[in-house]
């Protein structure tokens, strides 16, 4: 018997079933535990939408009311016309768009430039971007506001954008993600191919960093739209307001503030985020996962 006959004797071997391949399946418990979590996850989001479809008097009564009431329209064109919300959602659209694409843009040029450019004193100048996260924001605040001050820039977008163009978080997390995901081998034979600087960023960085730079863009975004502190300082409620400045002079009157028209700017402020996380949250997702299971 020849030995190609008894290779072909031999059964093939049957996939093992368990380890790094088997798939688990959730049971009945999980998705009980999942759901529960879920409901109070979003109880918070459902009461916002009956506190704004209530008047102000019922809404801090005892107990609170649960269902949704008759003054939702009401409530909202109140809200929109008090403290000009219109403007208000364009302008915060602006200033988080524009922070997000150019932290993520920054971020990801030095984050590359950290995991993989050899260069004299990396370590160093890591460490201080580094340190820098741990200076509270509230330091830099009387600088920072004379120096728009002698730029013109009070109650002017520039004046909260350029402040956020880049974010020492932002580089940290592309850095870490670059040295896992992106291998020296591949910018290597870029550069041997002839390929300078940019074209590797373009063609090399940028499509193995997208996953990553996902979830930092919305972040980011995340961050900048519900940003308060600064821009309150350096915008008015009633010039040139993001969101949550204008929500800080919103059912204001008599002494007295009408929470649920409060309540309501903060519902009209959270919707634009839930539609940006249901187009993008597989997107989202996805790079958050990236790389966390290994072939």
């Amino acid at each position: 018997m020849s030995a190609a006959t008894d290779l072909r004797a031999v059964p093939a071997a049957r996939p093992r079933r368990g380890g790094a391949g088997r798939q688990h399946h959730a049971g009945w418990l999980t998705h009980v535990l999942l759901g529960l979590a879920a409901l109070v996850s979003l109880f918070p989001l459902y009461w916002n939408l009956v506190a704004a479809s209530h008047s102000g008097e019922r809404v801090v009564e005892a107990p609170a009311p649960l269902l949704p009431g008759p003054r939702l329209l009401d409530n909202l064109t109140f809200a929109w016309n008090q403290v000009d919300m219109g403007r208000a959602l364009v302008n915060t659209t602006v200033v988080a768009g524009l922070v997000a694409l150019s932290t993520v843009l920054f971020a990801t040029l030095a984050g590359f430039a950290f995991a993989k450019l050899a260069f004299r004193g990396r370590n160093a100048l890591l460490a201080l971007v580094v340190a820098t996260m741990t200076i509270p924001p509230q330091l830099s605040v009387i600088p920072l506001y004379q120096v728009i001050t002698d730029l013109g820039w009070v109650d002017q977008l520039q004046s909260v954008v350029l402040p956020s163009l880049v974010a020492a978080f932002g580089v940290f997390f592309m850095r870490q993600f670059l040295i896992e995901a992106l291998p020296v081998e591949l910018v290597e034979a870029a550069r041997m191919d002839g390929a300078n600087s940019l074209r590797i960023i373009w063609h090399v960085v940028f499509p193995v960093a997208r996953p990553a730079m996902a979830v930092l863009g919305m972040l980011v975004f995340v961050q900048a739209w519900n940003d308060f502190f600064w821009p309150f300082i350096a915008l008015t409620p009633d010039g040139n307001p993001t969101l949550q400045v204008a929500l800080a002079g919103l059912g204001s009157g008599n002494h007295t503030v009408d929470q649920a028209i409060v309540l309501t700017g903060a519902l009209v402020s959270t919707v634009p985020l839930l539609l940006v996380f249901a187009l993008l949250g597989k997107h989202i997702v996805g790079g958050i996962t990236s790389g966390a299971v290994k072939s």
